[in-house]
């Protein structure tokens, strides 16, 4: 029988775990969580009583991993999709409708940004010149602000790069978030008419009201996916330990691994034939360092942004109606939060969960990377500070202040978010060459090959493939 160890109890380790079963059953397969619970950042808490998501509360459902890993842990009941309410972006003071055909901020028609870009703006990006790039990567701010003018990527790029990367345009690889967008320019393409033969058009009849949703979740939260999916493993004979935080990882001298966890007067040992690190890169390289000095280096050089997500209960009598399933904010607009979700509008199990006791459950997220500052203030401070940006996003169209919240809950995520830095993607591969010298050995997670769950989900299946790789 082999012996598989799985260090992280994330959705990327559990999804390793459930493909180290599929690949071979007779596998004893152990997960080893540092904190009390697995789900990492799928994560649920209580807000006035109400059990939602405090972390990460959606799946891109264009990609199959995530909603096919729901039906395989049994929750197919319980898939949902966002209502029909339309984001928006606060910039200039007002909140305008998030323009629909861009990809990533980058624009299919620069006449769809009217409204939110000036007529100068606009003008600037349809003028785009389709000068070859020369170079193998470059940032994502560097590459659209040449092209389309500075407007398109700070009203618009940024706070999208915000909500998915927690990151800043200008440090990003335009490689590993935009690599269709890269490529067209390398060839001497215009971006916009590759973001327009990349988008369905809507007068072509490929855009349809029964269209595939972009987005997925499941009814009750999307930690429900975690806990549920290791319940299941559980089931299939797989050891689920929290509170076990890995200490030392090192090679036996006759073969296979020991993993020490607990504290130092206490330890305990776990041997195995084959080990999956499902950890943030700053962990995962104090594990591999004498192991794998050279994956431990690359490893050591991703840098995080940390970020907090504040959830807010109101009276929903006080609060009234509020336009649209939330906005992002521009960096430029020096505001404390980044974006607002307005989750009784967004999801309609949310609102369902809120009406029988009179609540309406808004969120607002913090944190960019290299921006700290914005977090250093107690729980207390750091809700009152989104608060008054919520309130003066929403005081045009409400008329008057805010109403008091009935309670908040903060929810911070230290480190939460690698940065897919230009040559980011090259990094990865050095990681892997390293770990390949040491049979047996593979690592998965958002640091690798994505940072949305389905992408973590297709990361931990390919470790699997990683510790035996095709003769």
């Amino acid at each position: 029988m082999t012996f598989a160890l799985v260090i992280g109890g994330g959705i990327s380790g559990l999804a390793a775990a459930e493909a180290l079963l599929d690949a071979d059953p007779t596998r004893s397969v152990t997960v080893l969580e540092g904190a009390d619970r697995v789900g990492g950042k799928l994560r649920g808490e209580d807000v006035a009583g109400l059990r939602v998501d405090v972390g990460a509360e959606a799946v891109l459902a264009r990609r199959p991993e995530a909603v096919d890993l729901m039906h395989r842990a049994g929750l197919s009941d319980l898939l949902v999709h966002p209502t029909a309410a339309g984001a928006q972006v606060w910039s200039r003071d007002e909140l305008h409708p998030l323009p629909r055909r861009t990809l990533m901020g980058v624009p299919a028609d620069p006449g769809g940004l009217r409204g939110l870009l000036t007529g100068d703006e606009v003008r600037r990006a349809a003028a785009e010149r389709p000068d070859p790039l020369e170079s193998d990567d470059v940032s994502v701010g560097d590459l659209v602000t040449d092209r389309l003018g500075p407007a398109v990527t700070q009203r618009l790029l940024e706070p999208l790069l915000g909500g998915v990367y927690a990151g800043h345009a200008s440090l990003i690889s335009a490689r590993a978030a935009l690599p269709a967008m890269l490529t067209a320019a390398q060839q001497g393409r215009r971006l916009q008419d590759a973001a327009a033969q990349l988008l369905p058009n809507p007068d072509d009849g490929t855009q349809t009201r029964s269209a595939a949703p972009v987005f997925a979740s499941l009814a009750g939260g999307l930690h429900l996916l975690p806990a549920r999916l290791a319940e299941v493993l559980e089931g299939r004979g797989v050891r689920v330990v929290t509170g076990a935080l890995a200490r030392e990882l090192r090679r036996l001298p006759d073969g296979g691994f020991e993993v020490v966890t607990g504290p130092r007067p206490a330890p305990t040992a776990y041997r195995a034939d084959e080990v999956v690190l499902a950890l943030p890169a700053a962990p995962a390289a104090r594990l591999l360092g004498t192991l794998a000095p050279d994956a431990a280096r690359l490893l050591g050089q991703v840098e995080t942004a940390s970020m907090a997500v504040v959830t807010f209960a109101f009276r929903s009598a006080e609060l009234g109606e509020i336009p649209g399933s939330g906005f992002l904010v521009p960096p430029v607009e020096g505001r404390v939060a980044k974006a607002a979700t307005f989750s009784a509008n967004k999801w309609a199990w949310v609102r369902e969960l809120g009406a029988g006791d009179g609540l309406t459950l808004l969120r607002a997220s913090v944190g960019r990377h290299r921006e700290e500052a914005a977090l250093q203030r107690d729980d207390d401070e750091l809700a009152r500070a989104c608060l008054a940006d919520l309130g003066d996003a929403l005081a045009p169209v409400r008329g008057s202040a805010l109403p008091t919240p009935v309670t908040h809950q903060v929810q911070r995520w230290g480190g939460a978010l690698p940065q897919y830095a230009v040559g980011h993607l090259d990094l990865v591969a050095g990681v892997r060459a390293a770990l390949a010298t040491v049979p047996g050995l593979a690592v998965c997670g958002a640091v690798y090959d994505g940072v949305g769950v389905p992408a973590c989900i297709a990361s931990a299946r390919r470790s699997v493939a990683d510790l035996h790789p095709a003769q």
